[in-house]
């Protein structure tokens, strides 16, 4: 069974920064691509940042040059560096594994999340 456990989000000021964490387990991790989605209030559920498993990576437009992921494939976590914060990034982050047989967490209601507030 996959599991993903997200942790580090927070209140911050705009401008501040925030490290985000996603551990997981139940599946071959270093051969799934990972990444984050967010969900603010109203909003859809939108794809934040991606890494695959050879490292290649994508960025929305939104947070391209804010945000840094990572990935640990000895630890099985994916980390996300937000820098920059603004109020807009507010939301409701989650992550995401899929590979080859799976799509897990993809739809912002599959995993508890962590909540990122940005105040201005």
């Amino acid at each position: 069974e996959i599991h993903l456990v997200e942790s580090g989000g927070g209140s911050v000021q705009a401008g501040g920064s925030l490290t985000l964490s996603c551990t997981g387990s139940g599946f071959a991790f270093e051969d799934a691509d990972m990444g984050w989605y967010r969900q603010a209030p109203g909003h859809e559920c939108d794809l934040v940042s991606l890494i695959t498993s050879e490292s290649e990576i994508k960025y929305a437009d939104s947070v391209n040059g804010r945000f840094t992921i990572y990935r640990d494939n000895a630890k099985n976590t994916v980390s996300l560096q937000m820098n920059n914060l603004q109020p807009e990034d507010t939301a409701v982050y989650y992550c995401l594994a899929t590979g080859t047989s799976f799509y897990y967490g993809g739809n912002c209601d599959e995993t508890q999340g962590t909540q990122v507030t940005v105040s201005s």
